[in-house]
């Protein structure tokens, strides 16, 4: 591991050197590739030099001990020792989750779609409050939420909404929210106070650029038509609403969020790119890993990965088998409890699986 921490500091400060030269500084890719390369190694070199430099203290205190001292120095030292393994200790196991190869779209802003499944109006209505739930968890991480599609139902549900999270590693949190997510409760178009049980699916992808997926002109068909739904006279009557079609995939986005063609042509772009890039890694990581599950469930979106039990306050991820007594609060966007235990399961199965 010491080996691996040394070339990863070699490389940080060969990096330092680079970002210092003319030649790299005016040219705006590798400047950008070299400090987003450097970004991603900083913490790691930071953790790895306070390593070295606990380790060193480490070492004099234990030489210390085979001097002579009298026994109120010896009792001192020793707790130095002590301290200072213990410290040593906790940074070896930060170092070892930093030196798991990282996801390389961990820091990227993210698109979610969200759709009512099995049980009709009430499906829809869940939907809309997992909607609220993620716009408040953004906020409370000064994320930005913006919509780009709704299909909205007359009680205040969604039969698909499609938004965007904007934020530095929003990708990483909430890749696993993929999945079908199970609900609990007794609807508000239920009279008799029974208990109904509904889904709705989540997808997660991550906003890619124009360099990472490469979608021809060509290859797109452009369609236009008058918007439909609440937005004044000027929705209605103008063609603003826009349907992008991937000739290739056969992917089709609509958009008609924005009262302008081309603002709407933008964000339905951007959900295209995104959709095309996920097909093409699905593949790709389909035939890479035909038998091998992920630790945290499958990612399959077919999956149901959570439960929440209104009756019992209670949230149930599949996954990890974890169960909390705050449905109320992760309602409210307060999903870090979740969130936390996930990314924690998914790093401890990546360092098994580093050491096997």
């Amino acid at each position: 591991m010491i080996d691996r921490l040394q070339a990863v500091e070699d490389r940080y400060e060969r990096l330092n050197e680079l970002l210092s030269d003319p030649d790299i500084v005016n040219d705006p890719k590798k400047l950008r590739d070299y400090s987003k390369e450097q970004s991603n190694i900083q913490e790691t070199v930071e953790v790895y030099r306070e390593y070295k430099d606990i380790r060193e203290q480490y070492q004099d205190a234990k030489a210390m001990l085979e001097e002579k001292l009298d026994a109120d120095m010896r009792e001192m030292v020793k707790e130095e020792v002590n301290e200072l393994e213990s410290a040593m200790t906790e940074l070896e196991e930060r170092l070892k989750i930093l030196l798991i190869p990282k996801d390389p779209n961990d820091d990227k802003n993210v698109i979610m779609e969200i759709r009512g499944a099995a049980g009709g109006e009430e499906a829809a209505l869940f939907a809309g409050s997992l909607y609220r739930m993620y716009s408040r968890y953004a906020e409370m991480q000064g994320w930005k939420t913006e919509v780009i599609e709704t299909n909205a139902t007359g009680l205040g549900g969604f039969k698909e909404i499609i938004f965007m999270i904007n934020g530095t590693g929003a990708y990483s949190k909430l890749k696993f929210e993929n999945g079908a997510h199970r609900v609990q409760r007794v609807p508000e178009t239920e009279s008799g106070g029974r208990i109904h049980t509904s889904t709705a699916t989540v997808v997660v992808l991550p906003e890619t650029e124009d360099v990472e997926v490469d979608i021809h002109d060509k290859d797109i068909r452009f369609d236009t038509y008058a918007s439909s739904g609440a937005g004044g006279q000027s929705v209605n009557t103008t063609m603003s609403a826009v349907r992008l079609t991937h000739i290739p995939t056969g992917i089709v986005v609509t958009c008609q969020d924005e009262k302008s063609q081309h603002k709407n042509r933008d964000k339905a772009m951007k959900v295209l790119r995104a959709r095309v890039y996920d097909k093409f890694q699905s593949e790709a990581q389909a035939e890479y890993d035909q038998n091998r599950k992920l630790a945290v469930g499958t990612g399959d979106r077919s999956e149901r990965i959570r439960t929440y039990n209104f009756p019992q306050n209670r949230v149930t991820d599949h996954r990890i088998g974890l169960t909390i007594q705050k449905l109320d609060q992760v309602m409210e966007g307060k999903l870090d409890e979740v969130i936390d235990a996930l990314v924690i399961e998914d790093q401890t199965s990546k360092l098994q699986r580093e050491g096997e």
